[in-house]
């Protein structure tokens, strides 16, 4: 399996991944009726985010997206995305991914990744980004719409690189 940038001739194989992922309304708050058009313009990031895939031979069996978690006074925080074809599961697909976009988000200079919504019912992410150093910071209870499970939460998961200096503050009074 090799991890390489996504190019536009990627999307004939993303985009069915994308598609069954958000369809099945299981793991993504994504719209269930977005188009191939709209979700390239959701998935496919602009510099300096990134796009990449991963590949056996010719054949996509993930992608994954990364950036800048939010822009102005948090974009020292990145972010990222990642989908697996279904017969692709459980062979470390989702694992390669994570680490390529830990290894990216470092190599930026990122002070941490920042997941902003990860269905709590989603207990295999949940295990890997747990397994790569994230941790659960908080839960939206509720939050997430599972088709079968009704709603469930919405887990922050927050993995820092590295901590800021200790700043000493101090007021006067005038």
């Amino acid at each position: 399996m090799l991890i390489r940038e996504f190019v536009d001739r990627d999307w004939s194989q993303v985009w069915p991944i994308i598609e069954e992922v958000i369809r099945a309304q299981e793991t993504f708050v994504y719209d269930p009726a977005m188009t191939a058009e709209q979700s390239y313009g959701m998935w496919v990031e602009a510099a300096p985010g990134r796009t990449v895939v991963a590949v056996d031979g010719e054949r996509v069996l993930g992608t994954a997206k990364m950036g800048t978690n939010r822009p102005g006074p948090g974009s020292h925080v990145s972010t990222a995305s990642f989908m697996v074809a279904a017969d692709a599961r459980g062979r470390g697909v989702g694992t390669a991914l994570c680490r390529d976009a830990l290894t990216w988000a470092r190599q930026q200079g990122y002070a941490g990744m920042q997941f902003n919504a990860v269905a709590e019912s989603n207990r295999s992410a949940v295990r890997l980004y747990r397994r790569e150093g994230f941790e659960v910071i908080g839960t939206v209870p509720g939050a997430f719409r599972h088709p079968a499970l009704g709603r469930v939460g919405l887990h922050v998961m927050y993995q820092e690189f590295w901590s800021p200096p200790s700043e000493s503050f101090t007021t006067s009074a005038r």
